[in-house]
């Protein structure tokens, strides 16, 4: 699995708006960078590390809610939400299937084919989980989902100079 990503300049003093900004980047930018490749099924590390990656975004989004503008913080919230949900209908049966073939390597020939047909089965319902997160794949780049984002965390950014402004001002 992927080792989070730090959040440059995040720091005790940091701003609220501020930390929101930057852990929403960092976290946004590690999701979409694994999705390369995420469909190939010989390399199921991939789609852990994405999955991963969106959970770690979705806790920063809901942590940092209030820095966001309440209706599009919702939606990006709902997408990145489907997007785990398909990352999760692969990631299942790549789990299966890996749990599965240790034992079969285990057993004797006659009775590894049993094994063998479970893994079939996982197979198929591996392909569904690829059609699934493809489409999602596709949704969220129709949606522009990586560029709202980054939209976000600039609103949150936008926002907390203001309100720095604002104190010194007062």
């Amino acid at each position: 699995m992927a080792k989070a990503a730090p959040i440059p300049g995040l720091e005790a003093d940091t701003r609220f708006g501020a930390a929101a900004a930057a852990a929403v980047e960092v976290r946004a930018g590690e999701v979409f960078a694994h999705s390369e490749g995420v469909l190939d099924v010989s390399d199921i590390e991939r789609v852990h590390a994405m999955r991963v990656a969106t959970r770690r975004l979705r806790a920063a989004l809901e942590v940092f809610g209030a820095c966001f503008p309440k209706k599009e913080h919702r939606r990006v919230l709902r997408e990145v939400k489907a997007l785990a949900d398909a990352l999760g209908e692969r990631r299942d049966p790549d789990v299966a299937i890996e749990e599965l073939e240790k034992v079969g390597r285990k057993l004797a020939k006659a009775d590894a084919a049993g094994v063998a047909s479970l893994v079939a089965e996982h197979r198929a319902e591996q392909a569904r989980g690829n059609e699934v997160l493809s489409a999602a794949l596709d949704s969220a780049a129709e949606a522009r989902l990586a560029d709202r984002l980054m939209a976000l965390a600039e609103s949150a950014r936008a926002a907390d100079v203001e309100a720095a402004e604002d104190e010194v001002a007062a």
